[in-house]
């Protein structure tokens, strides 16, 4: 036996003994568990594997060096088919300047929690990202945790000890039902560089990535080009008259793409999901979809339409045809299961039928993270009967990537979005445009959805929510909101129709401004400042310009290299922005409010 394994073992057994001093973490946070596994890292101090009830399930864990970061990895072994045991990885450093914590959490928050509380974040195959980082106020990197568990739902319960002032962190598996198995294997990346906050979690997202096997799919050119969305100003009273009438201003002013959205395929305007399921256009609205489809795209603009993947109404066909299929009913809807073979033939032949006879040029593939249990699993009661997956994040995931391949045969720069919380490595693999979640009029928002998605999507593009605002809103707050979402490329959903025309005219310069420096605001170096603050300033950096907004009076940015052009964006309330020179001088200068300058 080597020195290492009988290392690994008198370690374990010792950590498993209680320890004595009171403001010890693992005594306040982890105790009265079978510790199944011990480990010491050089990033963290001391690792516990822990489970409740291991039964027959055998453990074993190694640590190993990934250039300056450390990579946990835990293998679980049982000698016939079960379900595996929950378990828990426990570790704390001291509270040393960590004041703040990132995640991919859509209500984005850097505060802290105490630790006792529950579990405090949760990702799974359409939810979130197991993706976390402790970072200090001056914006370096302390400790970045990454999973690569990008299927399975992975809890984690991330916060201060009370005893002693330890941040604790504990990542806790299979917490919900699951297939029977033989064997799993998971990673844990644990990164303590002194680095800028949002490196490290972009390299942490690309671990993820290669650690998961996951291949990203392609993204058209298309997907970076401005669009307009029928949503927030139609809801489902869209109609093919109104929606072209909407088209030919939206191509006028510069928009590429429109994706009609929820309402197509129902005469009901209740907003709700009991007609979703049979996918035929509603005749009193669309009574000719392909030509209709053909005529915006005369226009210059591609076609995208809305569908909610896994709901079925009880007023749809569908409905009926698959009862006895479902993972649960929601009220006036249930969610198909995927686990299925006939009920994901189904979907991709609905998505494939739909480009074929109306030539779309893509999809809005909404709702995929409602592919959960909420409960008990139904197919346990069945013996799993009828389905050839078992597990449905595993079900969603090849269905998923099947609907991709078949679209993309058809045609292979098909555009497919997808709207957070369902991002991250695996979604990449068939989807090209991941939008922010719905924050309707909330600039902010949609300013820290877009800076957190640039950071954990490598090359996929990155869409704001849809932009609204007011009729009577001024011209300047008007430039405000569209600065707040000019990292990602821009939806608008505004009734254009009704828009004055010194709104047009902020929208059209902003157009013209975000197609010039497309290829900085989306594909160059993008560094998002202090997210504990909000992101009060936000910096992109191609190899020729360097653009920074400001979100926030009183701050200062840096100009950088002066070789690069340099412009300023304002998004704050005041006209006055003030700039550090590369000599250390900081001027003063004048910027238009919800406007932008070029500064020598």
């Amino acid at each position: 036996m080597s020195m290492y394994r009988i290392y690994l073992l008198v370690l374990g057994l010792l950590l498993s003994l209680p320890l004595a001093a009171d403001n010890n973490p693992f005594n306040a946070a982890s105790g009265g568990t079978t510790v199944v596994q011990g480990l010491n890292s050089t990033r963290v101090g001391e690792i516990r594997i822990i489970s409740a009830n291991p039964g027959d399930w055998k453990f074993s864990a190694s640590i190993e060096a990934d250039g300056d970061r450390e990579v946990l990895t835990i293998v679980m072994d049982s000698p016939t088919p079960a379900q595996p045991a929950d378990f828990k990885v426990f570790f704390s450093i001291p509270q040393k300047g960590v004041f703040n914590v990132w995640t991919s959490k859509t209500d984005f928050s850097t505060h802290l929690d105490p630790f006792w509380s529950s579990p405090n974040y949760r990702s799974s195959f359409a939810y979130c990202m197991p993706l976390y980082s402790y970072f200090d106020d001056n914006e370096n990197n302390c400790l970045t945790i990454a999973c690569s568990e990008s299927l399975r739902r992975v809890d984690a319960k991330l916060g201060v000890l009370e005893e002693g002032c330890e941040i604790c962190s504990e990542l806790q598996y299979f917490n919900e039902p699951e297939a029977p198995l033989t064997h799993y294997t998971t990673q844990i990346l644990l990164d303590a560089r002194h680095v800028f906050w949002s490196e490290s979690i972009a390299e942490a997202s690309e671990w993820m990535t290669n650690a998961g096997g996951f291949e990203p799919s392609d993204v058209p050119d298309a997907a970076f080009e401005p669009l307009y969305s029928t949503w927030y100003q139609f809801h489902q009273q869209v109609t093919d008259e109104s929606v072209l009438a909407e088209c030919r201003l939206a191509a006028d002013l510069g928009m590429k793409t429109v994706i009609l959205d929820d309402g197509w395929q129902t005469d009901n305007t209740w907003k709700g999901y009991s007609w979703c399921g049979d996918w035929r256009p509603a005749l009193s609205k669309f009574p000719d979809m392909a030509a209709h489809v053909a005529r915006v795209q005369e226009l210059g603009m591609k076609y995208m339409v809305w569908y909610s993947v896994p709901y079925v109404g009880r007023n749809s066909d569908a409905y009926s045809l698959f009862r006895g299929k479902f993972l649960r009913e929601d009220g006036n809807a249930a969610i198909l299961d995927p686990r299925f073979p006939e009920v994901r033939e189904y979907l991709i032949g609905t998505y494939v039928k739909a480009l074929k006879e109306w030539n779309l040029d893509g999809f809005k593939l909404d709702f995929i993270d409602e592919f959960r249990l909420n409960g008990p699993d139904p197919a346990v009661a069945e013996n799993y009967a009828g389905r050839d997956i078992l597990n449905v994040s595993e079900a969603v995931n090849v269905l998923m990537k099947d609907v991709y391949t078949s679209l993309r045969a058809i045609k292979p720069d098909i555009l497919l979005e997808f709207r957070q919380a369902y991002i991250g490595p695996a979604v990449r693999q068939f989807g090209n445009m991941f939008r922010a979640a719905d924050c309707p009029g909330n600039a902010a928002d949609n300013r820290k959805r877009i800076a957190n998605l640039r950071l954990t999507s490598g090359s996929t593009a990155v869409h704001s929510d849809m932009l609204e605002w007011n009729l009577a809103e001024t011209p300047e707050n008007v430039g405000r909101t569209i600065i707040s979402s000019i990292f990602g490329v821009i939806q608008y959903s505004v009734m254009l129709e009704n828009l004055p025309q010194s709104q047009a005219d902020v929208v059209r310069q902003w157009m013209a401004f975000a197609g010039e420096h497309r290829e900085t605001l989306l594909r160059s170096e993008f560094r998002p400042r202090h997210p504990e603050l909000n992101y009060p300033v936000i910096e992109a950096e191609s190899v020729t310009e360097r653009i920074v907004a400001v979100f926030q009076d009183n701050v200062i940015v840096e100009r950088g290299d002066r070789s690069k052009k340099f412009y300023v964006l304002n998004a704050s309330g005041s006209t006055k922005v003030r700039i550090e020179q590369p000599n250390g001088k900081i001027i003063t200068v004048e910027v238009p409010c919800g406007g932008w300058s070029a500064i020598k």
